[in-house]
């Protein structure tokens, strides 16, 4: 029998606080400690729900140094819980490595169902969604070229993940190498406001965004190779 703690990985909303589960939020109120890939954002959800409990900062910057002392937390017994800014920890976001650090110590994951962007983009898009690849952000530099050229043939609906400073330079190195007539969906700020999904072809994109500041993270979802 093990004394260990249990680390939960809990999904918090992508845009609307309303997005997130009963399950989630007494899960943050029960812990023993919350890690956050920044406490300000997530502390303005703990307010909304009146979360109390203690808030430590993990992220892309601090987790190699700090990993193994929270593992040892929960070697010890406590209950930890893992946060993103949004969506699922580990997706395109910080978190594999404390969990597959937790493993090699025999620690229970419970992973919570909850928000993601990819999974409402995809729905979004009307392209097949039966079968899909999701590659998140692409390299920027390095492998770049030769990733593209890979997914330019695949026979799955292929899904990335782009931020506002990158999306058109994106969208002119899929015309290169997808060909400017191949269908496309970009949707932007999910469950927010000024949500938006654009379909038609990669050149109708480049159009619809040439005289446009891009807001907010895009996801985009490309159709098949046919």
């Amino acid at each position: 029998m093990t004394n260990n703690g249990k680390l939960f990985i809990v999904p918090t909303p992508i845009g609307n606080l309303q997005d997130i589960t009963y399950r989630a939020i007494e899960t943050l109120k029960s812990v023993d400690l919350v890690l956050a890939e920044d406490t300000r954002k997530t502390s303005i959800l703990f307010k909304k729900y009146s979360i109390t409990n203690a808030l430590k900062s993990y992220h892309i910057n601090n987790e190699h140094k700090v990993v193994n002392q929270y593992v040892e937390d929960l070697i010890d017994g406590k209950t930890l819980a893992l946060v993103s800014d949004a969506g699922t920890p580990s997706i395109s976001d910080p978190g594999f490595l404390l969990i597959r650090e937790s493993i090699k110590k025999n620690i229970e994951i419970i992973c919570l169902p909850g928000a993601t962007a990819l999974i409402p983009a995809l729905v979004m898009s009307g392209l097949p969604s039966e079968r899909f690849v999701f590659e998140g952000f692409l390299p920027k530099q390095k492998g770049r070229a030769s990733r593209l050229e890979e997914l330019s043939s695949e026979n799955r609906t292929v899904i990335l993940y782009e931020s506002p400073f990158r999306v058109k330079k994106t969208l002119e190195d899929l015309k290169e190498v997808f060909g400017p007539e191949r269908a496309i969906s970009l949707s932007r700020e999910i469950s927010k406001i000024y949500e938006e999904t654009f379909r038609g072809t990669i050149s109708d994109a480049i159009i619809h965004l040439a005289n446009k500041n891009p807001k907010g993270e895009f996801v985009i979802c490309i159709d098949k190779v046919n």
